[in-house]
């Protein structure tokens, strides 16, 4: 069969069951969606930013069964710090568990109050920049998402917000398909925090475009869930204005299938942005971050940093690109992926690309692969250190780079506690 009519008919399968949203500038988005989707069809292993990655959960009409994981034996991720709590359960916003939308320094709205206005602000986000994040590579989930996203925040920052808003998402039945799209924006020298936690469903698809204004500032620090069984298909779009400082960090721990994409577009001058990923698995995991950086201004700045460990056969996946466009002069760009692997059967596997069309820039990628130093262990096992202490020490060193990409030490001090946690359960090896 013609490799078209296969992502067709998938496509098809897909969304048999799915309605959309009418009516409106959000219908009008969701129906552009829907029909960029309908000319790109679902992903299959033959594309070539799906050959690491079997789409085949991802494209199926319903999900598979996920399990819920009991996690009563933690605290709760970032509850030690004051922040405004979003909750969704299985996809579907649950007001009696949330904190009241207000904040000062910020406007929050739900997508499906929103879109039912004639005139929103988020009309011009809405898609948008999910719809640029399409070239050169399609993403058909992030239009599958825009098309059908059943529920979702819209931030709108004007000032320092008071605190950071913390998206907490909940897991409850064992078959439940969420699609979430949250869009942000920050007006010029705005501030804002957002903190992400949970395993959200059986199957999550979701999107988040962040549009960051001149001189502001956006922070994201994300918990993807213990839950081992679920699957998941996540995708952030962000557009940074000149000056803009936007700052990304993931840890996830399981999960069967995870695909973490990411475009960024650093379209004004002097701008920042650093995108940076722990992952820990074992067993069956498998663990994807697809990553796409484009200069398009001068003097900008941009770092990838991604470590993985990975045991008992878990397979990682990193491809990220750099792109610099002609008349990004002085751009400084580093990408490093990294996977520390603690078996023979685990995989890494790496698609490192630069494409540069300016001729005074600083650009650089690296990736690597290896066993625990046996060295090092030596030395520490020497000094009166047990060897699973040992292990995990290491492990926590070579994790160290993407964790110190996060600016807030006690976020940071509360990623560490959570990786030591995975450690004991998990052992450092075997």
């Amino acid at each position: 069969m013609p490799l078209a009519r296969v992502k067709e008919d998938a496509l098809a399968a897909r969304i048999a069951g799915l309605a959309l949203f009418e009516g409106g500038w959000l219908g009008a988005a969701r129906a552009d969606a829907l029909a960029r989707l309908g000319a790109m069809g679902l992903p299959v292993r033959r594309d070539e930013y799906w050959r690491y990655t079997d789409p085949t959960a991802l494209n199926a009409a319903n999900p598979l069964p996920a399990n819920r994981f009991d996690d009563s034996d933690e605290p709760a991720a970032f509850d030690a710090i004051d922040r405004l709590k979003v909750v969704f359960v299985d996809g579907v916003f649950d007001a009696a568990a949330s904190d009241d939308l207000t904040l000062a320094g910020i406007e929050i709205e739900r997508l499906p109050a929103a879109g039912a206005a004639h005139i929103h602000w988020a009309r011009e986000l809405y898609g948008v920049l999910e719809t640029s994040g399409q070239t050169p590579v399609h993403r058909p989930f992030a239009a599958l998402n825009t098309a059908f996203a059943t529920d979702g925040i819209l931030i709108r920052a004007k000032g320092h917000a008071a605190k950071p808003v913390a998206l907490i998402y909940h897991h409850r039945a064992e078959t439940s398909d969420a699609m979430l799209h949250h869009c942000i924006k920050l007006e010029d020298g705005a501030e804002l925090t957002i903190l992400e936690s949970g395993p959200a469903a059986a199957r999550l698809t979701k999107v988040m475009e962040v549009d960051v204004g001149s001189n502001a500032r956006f922070h994201h620090i994300r918990l993807q869930g213990r839950d081992h069984e679920r699957r998941a298909a996540t995708h952030l779009f962000a557009r940074l204005g000149q000056g803009a400082s936007f700052k990304s960090f993931t840890l996830t721990a399981n999960g069967r299938l995870t695909r973490n994409e990411a475009v960024i577009d650093l379209a004004g001058s002097d701008a920042r942005a650093h995108i940076a990923g722990a992952a820990v698995g074992d067993g069956d995991f498998h663990h994807d971050d697809t990553v796409f950086v484009i200069h398009g201004a001068e003097r900008c700045e941009s770092r990838q940093v991604f470590k993985k460990v990975l045991k008992n056969g878990a397979v990682g996946v990193f491809q990220g690109k750099i792109l610099v466009k002609p008349g990004a002069q002085k751009t400084d760009g580093y990408q490093i992926s990294q996977a520390l692997l603690l078996d023979g059967a685990s995989q890494f596997l790496a698609k490192p690309e630069l494409e540069i069309y300016a001729d005074d820039v600083k650009c650089s990628h690296g990736s690597t692969s290896g066993a625990i130093d046996e060295t090092a262990l030596f030395y520490l096992q020497s000094r009166g250190v047990p060897r699973r202490a040992a292990q995990s020490l290491l492990v926590l060193a070579f994790l160290a780079e993407a964790i110190g990409e996060i600016e807030d030490d006690a976020i940071a001090d509360d990623i560490r506690l959570r990786l030591e946690g995975w450690l004991n359960r998990h052992g450092a090896q075997g």
